[in-house]
């Protein structure tokens, strides 16, 4: 929990200062008047990075640093972003100074923006960063993982623009790092979505009022027992194809998560209403399992995705968030007041 905030040359902010409530916290104002940067202060400070820009876009325009001081249960966390002359940022939690938050010094937090209703309508790239967050939260280990592996994607797809001569003898170093590490993502995903399936189909019924059935697969060309071994042979025998793509096309970065509602792909025959209990229901689940990990609390930041609920969903999301320090941005506070009984209400009528 969070109970207050300080943001200095943060974004639109200047200087300003919130209290803030254990409970549900309405942050109310006008399109630019700097709800959603609030919103990303706190997520900053929880998570160590925003959701929507690089550090160096934290720092309100014209300035060379920006400063959050926060007070949480633990204790004060300050969190210090330099753009010039060079960029870098740093956290000083319990008297210790460091320049990445590592996964047991975050706060569990679960955001829910309105991108996360295209959950399960958009790109693959949307269903394996939500899995991949909620891992990386929830496993100590994964984020290092996930890095690598992006650095060793990064490295093979040089490799193969460049095309040298020996490019064959270059590449299998890669391709077999390439595979140790695809092996480990695409196991935690898999065992992610065993978890879901456990509770996904009974949740979705309380949410919807109707028994469909719900499934959800890790959508792959390999098996998840041998993808190590299967990737690896893919990556050698597709090397020709790659180099002409100019890009590897296999491995968990083209992977996906599907899901099914009575056998049948939620993009292809789900309805508005149902795809969105679907997303919802996800939401929910990410909620409990990061608090049972965690061992903690989660913070839940929802991003002017309310008012984009209809009513039910909105009672719905109520009743299972209640006893978590929540975070609202809207334009209109009395769509949110009337589902609460206590609220504590920001008011951003100018820019600060």
């Amino acid at each position: 929990m969070i109970s207050s905030i300080r943001l200095q040359h943060f974004r639109s902010y200047t200087d300003a200062f919130f209290e803030l409530d254990s409970g549900v916290n309405i942050i109310v104002g006008p399109n630019a008047t700097g709800k959603t940067n609030l919103l990303e202060a706190v997520l900053v400070v929880a998570r160590g990075s925003s959701y929507k820009a690089k550090d160096g876009e934290l720092v309100q325009f014209g300035q060379d640093w920006a400063r959050l001081d926060a007070v949480t249960l633990s204790g004060q966390r300050i969190v210090k972003i330099k753009a010039e002359p060079v960029p870098g940022k740093s956290f000083e939690i319990d008297d210790q100074v460091v320049t990445r938050l590592h996964q047991t010094k975050m706060l569990p937090t679960v955001l829910f923006e309105p991108n996360h209703l295209l959950l399960l309508s958009g790109s693959p790239d949307l269903r394996r960063t939500f899995l991949d967050d909620l891992i990386e939260q929830t496993e100590t280990g994964f984020g290092a993982v996930r890095r690598h592996y992006r650095r060793v994607l990064a490295q093979r797809n040089s490799l193969l623009k460049k095309n040298p001569p020996d490019i064959h003898e270059q590449l299998f170093v890669w391709n077999v790092r390439l595979s140790e590490l695809g092996g480990q993502i695409a196991k935690r995903r898999q065992a992610l979505i065993t978890h879901f399936n456990d509770r996904a189909p009974e949740l979705y019924v309380h949410l919807a009022g109707r028994d469909n059935r719900i499934v959800l697969e890790y959508a792959s060309r390999f098996s998840v027992e041998h993808y190590e071994s299967q990737l690896l042979h893919k990556l050698e025998s597709s090397t020709e194809l790659d180099i002409l793509r100019g890009f590897t096309a296999y491995g968990p970065h083209r992977d996906d998560l599907q899901v099914l509602i009575d056998g049948h792909a939620v993009q292809e025959s789900a309805s508005r209403g149902e795809t969105r209990t679907l997303v919802l229901a996800l939401k929910i689940l990410e909620l409990q399992i990061l608090e049972e990990a965690r061992n903690q609390q989660p913070i839940l930041l929802l991003d002017d995705v309310f008012s984009e609920l209809d009513a039910k969903r909105r009672q719905a999301l109520t009743h299972y968030v209640e006893q978590y320090q929540t975070f609202i941005t809207t334009t209109d506070a009395d769509i949110v007041a009337q589902y609460f009984t206590a609220t504590n209400r920001i008011e951003l009528a100018t820019q600060p």
